[in-house]
């Protein structure tokens, strides 16, 4: 064997080794034996098919920003998740919300756990605030996001009316939520909540991580939508204290469950990769803020979600990557198997089609979670 095919096989070699390593390395601890947090962390029964497809929304036009000259349109590459069955159709739609800088990956591991269980999930690429927007992620445009969230909502229904679609006849247009992480959490929240950009059709919306300072408890009161803030008591980026904490006494009806150790960046599903970090905020903050400070623009803009008669906050501050130092994070796998077993038992108690399933999911998130996962803890609205 020559010196230079010695050289190579090396490099493949540790390439090899590193990739084993990246894969199988610094694995989590599991949940109990025998216990329902790893019973409901299973996949479910039903196979899952999946197809690409980008989305055009031909109504609306994208917004020009920095040296970004606009579009008439919103072009949004997607992927849609669904159950490899039709016989228990119609299904309930979830639509998934990328966080800022981000993109529709963030989210495919909790749309492959909730479409083996019966669920069709979209998720898109948004125009302007995923990681490869034009000139660069523009977080202002989260205020045309839930218009957005309406349109592939339009789409999936027409798709589930149209004879011959990989679709055809699975959605449930009764039974529609929403979830996001960041600013994907603030849209699902838009979308549920908001007297002007709100969509009536959701019936469930659970927010990871994302922001409700903006917000009070007018914004709150304009419709009655369950509503779910699963968050981390360590988050850099949106704040615990001034965000989730407050959301049990702000949102009638609403569930808080808190993940102690959990940053922000470790929601998403590529941050698995960063979980040889202390804390993978050190890499969100960087990204977020490095595209968010660019433009002195960002400085004050709450005004265009709306009015302080709507119940949105002009005055609320930006709190972003305040904390330092960064305590050390809990493992991310970890954490993607609690937000896997929350999101889809939230679900699952809203939408199961049997009665005594939703009872089972809603049990399972007051009750016993936080028996069996010391690091999650509960908490209920009493409004």
């Amino acid at each position: 064997m020559s010196k230079i095919l010695k050289i190579l096989a090396v490099v493949v070699a540790i390439l090899v080794v590193a990739g084993i390593v990246l894969s199988l390395g610094k694995q989590p601890e599991p949940f109990p034996d025998g216990s329902e947090s790893a019973a409901r962390l299973q996949p479910g029964p039903l196979g899952v098919k999946s197809f690409n497809h980008t989305f055009v929304d031909s109504s609306r036009p994208t917004q020009a920003h920095g040296s970004y000259a606009g579009d008439d349109k919103r072009t949004m590459k997607g992927t849609v998740w669904y159950p490899a069955v039709t016989d228990q159709a119609p299904f309930p739609l979830v639509v998934y919300s990328h966080g800022f800088t981000s993109t529709k990956e963030g989210g495919a591991y909790l749309a492959e756990q909730l479409a083996s269980l019966g669920y069709v999930v979209v998720s898109v690429n948004y125009p302007l605030t995923n990681m490869g927007a034009p000139d660069q992620p523009y977080v202002k445009d989260v205020v045309n996001q839930p218009g957005d969230v309406s349109f592939l909502i339009d789409t999936l229904i027409a798709n589930s009316s149209e004879s011959g679609h990989e679709l055809e006849g699975l959605v449930d247009e009764s039974r529609i939520g929403v979830t996001g992480i960041s600013l994907g959490g603030m849209t699902s929240t838009l979308v549920s909540f908001h007297p002007d950009m709100g969509d009536g059709r959701i019936g469930a919306a659970l927010s990871i991580a994302g922001p409700t300072s903006f917000a009070n408890e007018v914004f709150f009161s304009h419709r009655q939508v369950p509503f779910l803030m699963l968050a981390g008591d360590i988050d850099a980026l949106v704040p615990y204290p001034s965000n989730a904490a407050p959301v049990p006494a702000v949102v009638p009806g609403s569930q808080l469950v808190t993940v102690a150790g959990a940053s922000h960046t470790g929601f998403a599903g590529p941050a698995a990769a960063l979980r040889w970090l202390s804390n993978a905020d050190v890499i969100g903050c960087s990204m977020v803020a490095d595209n968010i400070n660019a433009s002195a623009e960002e400085e004050l803009w709450y005004e265009e979600l709306g009015t302080v008669e709507q119940g949105i906050n002009h005055d609320a501050e930006n709190e972003l990557c305040l904390m330092d130092p960064l305590p050390p994070a809990m493992n991310i796998l970890r954490q993607h198997m609690v937000t896997s077993v929350v999101v889809s038992s939230f679900f699952q108690s809203i939408f199961a089609a049997d009665a005594g399933n939703r009872e089972a999911a809603q049990r399972y998130l007051q009750e016993v979670i936080a028996e069996e996962l010391t690091e999650v803890s509960y908490q209920a609205s009493a409004l």
